[in-house]
């Protein structure tokens, strides 16, 4: 459900997705500057509890290779709905700041150019400089965030989650972290020592993107941890997202709650 709720800015209504029933919310853009050698400016999507409530902790949203289109922008409504204060981060800051597509052909193979031109080095800079951004905002100094990614964006939440700020980090078909990582590298699954929260990756079943033999080094990697392969029965690849025809609206619900759990447990209450 699409709700129109008062912002502070410029403008005075911004629309956020909030499900039906849910608290309204804040929402709008704001530029991040930067910070350290390196990091480029970013234009993220900030949404956050309205009614004055205090948010309970702070979540990164990575989006697919599409940009902070609707959809990823509805993501952070519904956790802004939940208490939280997400903020929906860029991932091609560099080729494409404001990018936002939808979900046809020529859009993902436009998505694709900008994933083929990102490098892990460039990520960990914008996600660092989000990260930063969050805690900041927040007033909660070094308390501890959430990150949530889809596709290329869960493939950046892995490597988000390796990030000191980042406490809790679910990866939603992160295509390729088995083979490689954004420009070039060994596999992304050799970071997993490094996270030192709890990282959770959900694969789809009948995920053409992710083959089985990914899923299993994804399981291998995890193992005798405190982290967690989720395999999603009768799922392909982007079974999260209303706007797709992979949508799988049971799916997508229980995903979604064990996200919550995970964050709720990780990220605690203010």
């Amino acid at each position: 459900m699409c709700r129109a709720v008062p912002v502070d800015g410029d403008d005075a209504l911004i629309s956020a997705s909030v499900p039906a029933g849910g608290a309204a919310v804040h929402g709008s853009w704001q530029v991040l500057p930067a910070s350290r050698p390196g990091q480029v400016p970013l234009r993220g999507w900030l949404a956050a509890p309205g009614g004055g409530t205090l948010p309970r902790a702070g979540v990164l949203v990575l989006p697919e290779v599409f940009g902070l289109n609707g959809w990823v922008r509805s993501v952070a409504g519904r956790l802004a709905a939940q208490g939280y204060a997400a903020l929906a981060v860029p991932l091609f800051a560099r080729t494409a700041p404001d990018l936002e597509l939808g979900y046809d052909q020529a859009s993902l193979l436009e998505g694709r150019s900008h994933k083929e031109r990102t490098t892990t080095a460039e990520l960990l800079l914008d996600l660092g400089l989000a990260a930063d951004w969050l805690q900041v905002w927040l007033g909660e100094g070094e308390a501890p965030l959430g990150c949530v990614g889809f596709c290329f964006g869960g493939h950046g939440a892995l490597l988000a989650a390796t990030l000191p700020q980042v406490g809790a980090s679910c990866d939603f078909y992160g295509a390729g972290v088995a083979s490689g990582r954004p420009g070039g590298g060994p596999p992304s699954l050799e970071l997993v020592p490094a996270v030192n929260g709890r990282l959770l990756c959900f694969c789809g079943d009948e995920d053409e993107l992710i083959p089985e033999l990914d899923v299993l080094a994804i399981e291998r990697a995890l193992q005798g941890s405190r982290h967690g392969l989720i395999r999603v029965p009768e799922a392909g690849h982007g079974f999260m997202c209303e706007d797709r025809p992979a949508f799988r609206p049971a799916a997508a619900a229980l995903a979604w709650q064990q996200m919550l759990a995970l964050f709720d447990e990780e990220l605690g209450a203010r």
